[in-house]
């Protein structure tokens, strides 16, 4: 009877032993996974602010242009000031209402900037101004790398929401200070296709 009960409280040692690892080792590896995400996070926003100080430049350079309209210029300045005042901390990352605010405030600065560069071939001394130009490229090449950036955050936040919703992870998230966090959707009409025509 004794060794009976040796082998069941062996048993449950090395059942609670290996439970505890499990645990240590999902505690451990979500973790490292949120740490991704943050990473992630902060090279989005590190494009971001290097899109906005493109713009500054673009904006300095386009003012020297003395019959530059106006008011798409005040446009692109009012967007990059709202871009730039809309901070969201790797923190508020599970919080789909901050993210969206940041996404909303982005996105109209590019739109309005693109806008800026759309005039801008009106101008042919600006577009004779190898500085203007070097900017052009740089922020077009920019809005590659936000988009680069974008969908790496995607990747990691969407393997981290998958992590945390399947067993054992699920059961040490929360000891983990773990949480889902939310993704940059698709800009609206993104799913439009757009109108082609050949006049």
């Amino acid at each position: 009877m004794r060794s009976t009960g040796a082998i069941v409280l062996l048993v449950l040692v090395l059942l609670v032993g290996f439970a505890g690892c499990a645990g240590c080792s999902s505690f451990n590896s979500l973790r490292t996974q949120d740490e991704r995400v943050t990473g992630a996070w902060s090279e989005v926003e590190n494009q971001y602010q290097r899109r906005a100080d493109l713009v500054e430049q673009v904006v300095s350079t386009v003012q020297g242009q003395a019959d530059f309209e106006s008011e798409t210029l005040q446009d692109v300045i009012e967007a990059r000031s709202r871009a730039t005042s809309i901070q969201v901390s790797a923190d508020d990352l599970d919080d789909p209402a901050a993210l969206a605010r940041y996404q909303e405030a982005q996105t109209a600065l590019g739109a309005s900037l693109g806008r800026l560069l759309a005039v801008s071939e009106a101008y042919p001394t600006l577009r004779a101004n190898e500085g203007f130009l070097r900017l052009q490229d740089q922020i077009e090449g920019n809005e590659n790398r936000i988009a680069t950036a974008r969908r790496d955050y995607n990747r990691a936040a969407t393997d981290l929401n998958a992590r945390i919703r399947t067993f054992p992870a699920n059961l040490v998230a929360g000891v983990a200070g773990v949480d889902r966090r939310e993704q940059f959707e698709a800009e609206a009409g993104a799913e439009e296709a757009p109108e082609i025509t050949f006049d």
